[in-house]
């Protein structure tokens, strides 16, 4: 094929259900579904060409080449979507991120939103978003929530065909925002996809995983309600839930840091004196903090004012992931 080039922006998401274990490791199969919401202010940017010059895969993210696993999981997606049209051309990867990468503001789920959707773009295909989405599954669990737009939704499925997500919630429906405290830059030690096959060896998974279902319902009446009060009870309630299992799996991981409990029990205090805020936290030490955007100023005041939060990151909810 001739040389041919795409370019792809996506967004991140914060999850209100949580993904947290596979059914099927390989096809990234959830135990349960979950609920997230894109972040607009938060952006991967990813261009892919396929030159037929090229005599191996390269990928570049944030300016540095990449090897090792992290360029391994890019071939392997890759090939997975260069399988669909039968041919094996290289590319070139080119990929930013808007934020901190690794650090628990899913960049694996804009990475690969991203990358899915350029390599798409590149090689002139028309797929449907249920499909996109059920492609950037395969290369990250997270990232089919981030093909669609606003507050979205992964139905859990019975296998591959119907595993994907969709918008609940257009981006304008409800005027939220995250203000992630952020109280560790770097990567972090253990990411998730090693997390994902560690979850069954917890006695609490089956127990978090029994509960979904009804989570995900009170999780989506209050989304329908705009009820921020219940809201903010069933996202706290499913991010304990998550990262106690994650203490109590085989090893243990530990992703909390001293500065992410105060965060944690702060926001609980301030919602006692009628400030609607509420925590949730992916597989990382920092804390997003969800609010109404008109108390946004008033969050990030309060803060800034706590030990060991670095820097505040805040985001209202983003649209689709899409070509420019």
């Amino acid at each position: 094929m001739p040389t041919s080039s795409a370019t792809a922006i996506a967004h991140p998401n914060i999850a209100f259900i949580k993904y947290w274990g596979n059914r099927d490791n390989d096809l990234r199969l959830p135990m349960n579904g979950s609920i997230s919401m894109n972040l607009a202010d938060l952006t991967t940017r990813t261009r892919v060409t396929f030159d037929p010059s090229f005599p191996s895969d390269i990928f570049d993210l944030n300016g540095k080449r990449q090897s090792g696993d992290s360029l391994s999981r890019v071939v392997k997606h890759l090939d997975f979507i260069r399988g669909l049209r039968g041919f094996s051309t290289h590319a070139h990867v080119f990929s930013e991120n808007s934020f901190p990468t690794g650090a628990g503001i899913a960049s694996s789920a804009s990475a690969f939103a991203a990358l899915t959707l350029a390599a798409v773009g590149a090689l002139g295909l028309e797929i449907p978003e249920p499909n996109l989405s059920r492609l950037a599954r395969r290369g990250s669990g997270s990232a089919c929530r981030s093909i669609p737009a606003g507050i979205t939704e992964w139905r859990k499925g019975r296998s591959d065909l119907d595993s994907f997500a969709v918008t609940v919630a257009a981006p304008d429906y409800w005027p939220l925002a995250d203000c992630i405290a952020v109280v560790e830059e770097g990567q972090k030690k253990v990411g998730s996809s090693e997390g994902h096959t560690t979850a069954a060896t917890s006695p609490l998974q089956v127990a978090r995983v029994g509960d979904s279902e009804r989570r995900l319902d009170q999780c989506r009446n209050a989304i329908q309600k705009k009820d921020f009060q219940a809201l903010a009870e069933i996202i706290e309630l499913d991010s304990n839930m998550m990262h106690a299992v994650m203490i109590t799996s085989k090893p243990p991981l530990f992703y909390w840091e001293p500065a992410t409990l105060n965060i944690m029990q702060a926001v609980q205090a301030w919602r006692k004196t009628g400030i609607p805020a509420a925590y949730t936290l992916d597989a990382g030490p920092n804390v997003h903090v969800i609010c109404e955007v008109e108390k946004v100023e008033a969050i990030q005041r309060r803060l800034t004012a706590l030990p060991g939060v670095k820097q505040i990151i805040t985001s209202s909810i983003g649209g689709a992931a899409h070509l420019v």
